[in-house]
């Protein structure tokens, strides 16, 4: 059966504008930071109904140059089912062609991670909140906000591809 939505590339910066709309915890990247966005968009309306946003590993552990990290996916609450599982399966699909061999993303330890499931992804590791995070400065030397989602649990998926 054919989905009734579709993807394009899209702007991190209207991707951003999209998380700040319609993201249940997260801000978006910081500076519009990624590598690049899709979106998925109902063929119907034309309206968009989700966006992803890749880019390098936050974490230096992964930065190995074939490790991409999906730092943002969020889908609006009326969006078709599974269109979270086609955008990360578009994203593994143009990774993999890019050259890469893996991709990695987080969820909070409350969410199911039904669409990384559906996507063909495993969850690999299951991680303590960065506590330590709300007292550093970054590079700019501000403080990063007191945020809840740094005080939870979490879980790192990955697909390798």
């Amino acid at each position: 059966m054919a989905k009734n939505f579709i993807t394009k590339p899209t702007t991190i910066a209207k991707a951003n504008e999209f998380v700040k709309e319609n993201h249940r915890h997260h801000r978006p990247t910081a500076r519009n930071g990624g590598k690049w966005a899709l979106s998925a968009i109902d063929k119907e309306s034309e309206e968009i109904i989700g966006v992803l946003i890749a880019g390098n590993p936050v974490s230096a552990t992964y930065m190995d140059g074939k490790t991409l990290e999906v730092t943002r996916l969020c889908i609006k609450e009326n969006a078709p089912m599974g269109a979270a599982s086609f955008l990360l399966s578009k994203c593994s699909k143009i990774w993999k062609i890019m050259g890469g061999d893996r991709i990695i993303t987080y969820t909070l330890q409350k969410e199911c991670g039904a669409s990384l499931k559906g996507a063909g992804w495993d969850k690999v590791a299951e991680l303590m909140p960065h506590n330590d995070w709300k007292y550093k400065s970054d590079k700019d030397g501000k403080k990063r906000d007191k945020l809840e989602i740094y005080q939870l649990k979490k879980f790192r998926w990955e697909n390798i591809i």
